[in-house]
């Protein structure tokens, strides 16, 4: 762990310039709008070690996939998320010297994201080496309201001399992505354009050719004044800048205000992205810093309205959750059906792609609740029009009769990661995708998105998996060999208990949403079984088949169900045993160690008797926490808030607090020693799920919310909002009872505890504990 931030309940705050946590801070405070991100880097120049990091959403290159053996089915790229030309930086210098973080004396130095308003905020004293002193305060935010904006305020101030400062402010397309396969610039630059105030440059990406263009245009101020630029152009192959420099007295404060417009081929055509660009940023500098930087914050308001949580006496808690809410905010808006929510979001290159499976299992509850029902509905739409790549995915494996196996990861829909553990064994991710369009039926009542959207990719999910299990004779039971569940610390293992659970669950539900679809849609029926030549009675026997005879592993003495076949033959160590010193064990140890040691990375088990634990009992799933909890090494930023919600779940509230610090504060305080090569986004949403899913005890039963709230003993209270069917529901939990409030929508039924109660519209409803 690396605690070097200050606690405060709405901003991540860095005091002291530590180049050593410049890297992890990049990615901590970094910003993004939807549209586009950044990493937190200088705008001045700095020579020191940083990763330099603009993102535009949507646009990737697909790097030749790099292996040493090549195997039959591997996918031909890696999708990178690529750098893009950054159009943040100003070099500053101060009668002729270069303002450089990492060579000058710096002090009062002090680093804020302002969660609650959406903006990054630097301040400092550097004393450079010709023994000027100045003061430095900047502010930069990437626009919400005009998402294709980000501005800059930057000030410099001299504190102990006359003299000269000049700025130049410049865009740079001479950028590449620190994990290129093969030290590729990925980058092609097609028109340059400096003039006077203003700066423009369009680059197209090589391959995919996605074309971008960042423009510029900038003010300078001086005591609050504007004054008039008489700038050096420069342009260059890769790079347009301004060069102006002004007369300054001790104490005068001269300020540049930036703006940027970011726009890329996928809103804007390629024969007018140019010229869009220089109209975008002409609009954002007439509105004025002050005017975008108001509706920026009012924009953000309304975003803290729909989904923050409030937590009463512990400020370390209440600063981790909305930290966490804030970049899930900022990393996928749900306006565009074309994006997907990255694991690293805006905030770095690592794992590549867009899409995973965390998408499904993890960010869609967070939507589901905290936004409309378009927001998911299109995370889910994203899916079905992948419905074709999916299938050619599967064909690439053997698979035939339209079996779809959804990518591991993806930007496109073609699989593109090239692990082949992963590629070829983690096919448990077919089952997420299947699960949240029943978890959106579940919350949202919208049966008809079966019928319009979910009943083929269900079918295409369902026909994979009864081509994939195979049936044993020695078994006389169906079963699962070769796989990889959500813990990657095993390879190849048969019968993996949650990949088999889901798959058969996945074929089960098949067979509903085909009942539901017959009954209200007969004529969608017809025509989704003529598009997909499905044989209604042949595959759905097959299923039912699969259903009433697929084979679990379970162990006899112990009654948990096992990870895998063979999984109680490895050496019971517990995690607790282990020296903190080889810990992350996947920094210490070989693969090899690691493959053979009864270490969990992440929940598996745990994860499918968390998807469905209305089938067990509490005594089933405190016995396989009991087991599993002590073997998990939690060295996936999704394990901690699985195992928060199951303690939850179980009664053992210690137990849930103290895993739910660990996933919010995954990054703030980098218990993974990783947190320089960006954030956990995807795991962010199970944050948001350890407070409302675990200590709230969230569910939706039969159409209806239930919650069974608990409530740690280190807050007083806390609260939380959902949607949930047309309304907007409040909840507060504190030490003296749960109150709710229907703040939208009309009257209301719900569970508490065991208790029905009804609350009409705009009213609302107070049990105290007894």
């Amino acid at each position: 762990m690396n605690e070097y931030l200050k606690h405060d309940e709405w901003c991540i705050i860095e005091e002291g310039f530590k180049p050593e946590n410049h890297r992890a801070s990049e990615s901590i405070f970094s910003l993004g709008n939807g549209n586009m991100g950044q990493r937190a880097m200088f705008e001045e120049h700095y020579s020191g070690e940083t990763l330099q990091g603009t993102y535009v959403a949507g646009v990737y290159y697909p790097d030749k996939t790099r292996v040493g053996w090549w195997k039959n089915g591997y996918p031909e790229y890696f999708a990178k998320v690529l750098n893009a030309p950054t159009w943040i930086n100003i070099d500053v210098k101060i009668n002729g010297e270069m303002l450089d973080l990492a060579k000058c004396e710096v002090s009062n130095f002090v680093r804020t994201l302002n969660m609650k308003e959406g903006v990054l905020e630097r301040s400092f004293i550097a004393t450079l080496s010709n023994g000027n002193k100045v003061k430095v305060e900047a502010k930069r935010f990437l626009s919400i309201v005009t998402s294709e904006v980000g501005v800059i305020r930057y000030s410099v101030t001299p504190l102990n001399f006359d003299g000269k400062i000049s700025f130049t402010p410049y865009i740079d397309a001479d950028v590449m992505n620190e994990d290129s396969n093969y030290d590729e610039k990925f980058w092609e630059v097609l028109a340059v354009k400096s003039i006077k105030g203003e700066g423009y440059i369009a680059a197209k990406t090589k391959k995919l050719d996605f074309h971008v263009c960042m423009g510029m245009k900038y003010e300078v101020c001086k005591d609050g004044q504007k004054q008039e630029l008489h700038p050096i152009l420069t342009e260059e192959e890769k790079y347009v800048a301004n060069t102006v420099e002004f007369d300054v007295e001790q104490d005068q404060e001269l300020s540049i205000y930036k703006y940027a417009s970011v726009l890329s081929s996928l809103n804007h055509a390629k024969a007018d992205i140019f010229n869009n660009a220089q109209v975008v940023v002409s609009a954002a500098s007439e509105k004025s810093y002050g005017s975008l930087l108001e509706e920026h914050v009012s924009a953000w308001a309304d975003k803290w309205a729909h989904s923050d949580i409030v937590i009463e006496g512990d400020v370390a808690a209440q600063q981790a959750i909305r930290f966490n809410i804030f970049q899930m905010n900022q990393t996928y808006t749900g306006e565009d059906e074309r994006l997907n929510i990255g694991p690293k979001g805006f905030t770095g290159e690592k794992y590549g792609g867009s899409t995973y499976w965390d998408t499904e299992a993890y960010c869609v509850p967070f939507y589901l609740s905290t936004s409309k029902p378009e927001v998911t509905r299109n995370l889910l739409i994203y899916r079905h029009k992948q419905l074709q790549k999916a299938i050619e995915n599967a064909e690439k494996l053997g698979f035939t009769n339209g079996a779809a196996l959804y990518p591991m990861v993806t930007m496109n829909g073609e699989e593109c990661h090239n692990e082949w553990e992963i590629t070829f064994e983690e096919i448990h991710r077919n089952g997420a995708i299947a699960f949240a369009i029943y978890n959106y039926i579940r919350h949202t009542g919208d049966e008809k998105y079966l019928a319009e959207y979910g009943l083929d990719v269900l079918i295409g999910i369902s026909r994979f998996w009864s081509q994939r299990i195979t049936f044993s004779e020695a078994k006389k039971k169906y079963v699962m060999l070769g796989v990889t569940g959500p813990n990657e610390y095993e390879n190849n293992i048969n019968n993996n208990w949650y990949t088999s659970t889901i798959a058969n669950w996945c074929m089960k539900y098949t067979r509903e949403a085909l009942q539901i679809v017959k009954a209200s849609n007969p004529d969608r029926l017809k025509e989704i079984m003529s598009n997909l030549n499905f044989d209604f009675e042949v595959e759905t026997a097959k299923w039912k088949d699969i259903n009433e005879n697929m084979f679990y592993p379970i162990d006899e003495e112990t009654g948990v169900f096992l990870q895998q076949e063979g999984y109680m033959d490895k050496e019971q160590i517990l995690a607790a045993d282990l020296d903190p010193a080889i810990r992350p064990i996947n920094q210490h140890w070989s693969w090899d160690r690691i493959l053979r040691s009864c270490f969990i990375k992440q929940a598996d088990v745990l994860q499918g008797v968390y998807l469905f634990e209305d089938q067990f009992d509490e005594e089933t799933i405190k016995k396989n926490y009991d087991f599993y909890e002590p073997r998990t090494v939690h060295e996936s930023s999704l394990s901690p808030c699985i195992h928060s919600i199951l303690a939850s779940k179980i009664g053992d509230i210690d137990g849930a607090y103290q895993l739910y610090l660990r996933t919010s504060r995954l990054d703030l305080d980098d218990y993974n020693k990783e947190v320089h090569e960006g954030l956990h986004i995807t795991s962010m949403a199970g944050t948001w799920m350890s407070i409302v899913e675990g200590f709230g005890g969230l569910r939706v039963v039969n159409g209806k919310l239930v919650l069974n709230p608990l409530i740690p003993k280190e807050w007083k209270s806390y609260s939380f909002k959902i949607r949930f069917r047309g309304n907007l529901l409040n909840v507060r939990v504190s030490e003296e009872g749960v109150g709710v409030i229907n703040e939208e929508g009309e009257d209301i039924s719900l569970f508490i505890q065991d208790d029905e109660y009804k609350i009409e519209k705009e009213s609302s409803l107070v049990i105290e504990h007894a």
